[in-house]
């Protein structure tokens, strides 16, 4: 099944959809999620539709997640899943565990389990760059040589974009 057959299955009889973005937008292409909110909050969206920029804490978002009882959840991040740079898959609950995520205070399968709620769909980005430098490696004076740049790099810039119009076309 295709990318597109999939989101449309998905979508297929949502009532109250949430979009929540996830990633840390200084850091290259690890901000693809909250990029692709940010854009989507330029279109007219359907009435039904809540976008959030959860940044690396989407924790933070259980309790307003719970109480807006959304019927569909779909969570974007950039995601190492072993593609090319810019390619993006629908990822199934039960491998999360086998995706990396490095920036995000709590796992993505813990988060998910945390929402208990039946429909989600994550949708990868596998990056270019995330900067993937462990800061505690590093120690204080090497955390400096991490770059900050906000940029997404030119393959994840068109994934965002592909996705970005999909999701407008659908909703």
């Amino acid at each position: 099944m295709s990318f597109r057959d999939e989101l449309v299955d998905f979508l297929d009889s949502f009532e109250k959809l949430i979009i929540v973005g996830i990633g840390n937008e200084l850091k290259y292409d690890d901000g693809v999620g909250p990029y692709i909110i940010s854009e989507l909050n330029k279109l007219n969206l359907n009435e039904n539709i809540l976008l959030i920029n959860a940044k690396t804490v989407p924790e933070n978002f259980t309790g307003k997640i719970r109480k807006e009882n959304p019927s569909h959840i779909i969570l974007v991040d950039a995601c190492l899943m072993g593609l090319n740079p810019g390619d993006y898959k629908i990822v199934n609950k039960d491998d999360f565990a086998d995706i990396g995520i490095s920036t995000h205070s709590m796992s993505l399968s813990y988060f998910v389990k945390f929402l208990n709620h039946d429909n989600i769909l994550f949708i990868g980005i596998e990056p270019e760059s995330l900067d993937l430098i462990d800061q505690d490696s590093l120690g204080v004076l090497g955390a400096d040589l991490m770059d900050f740049n906000g940029e997404l790099t030119e393959n994840i810039q068109k994934s965002a974009d592909e996705i970005i119009e999909l999701l407008g076309e659908l909703l």
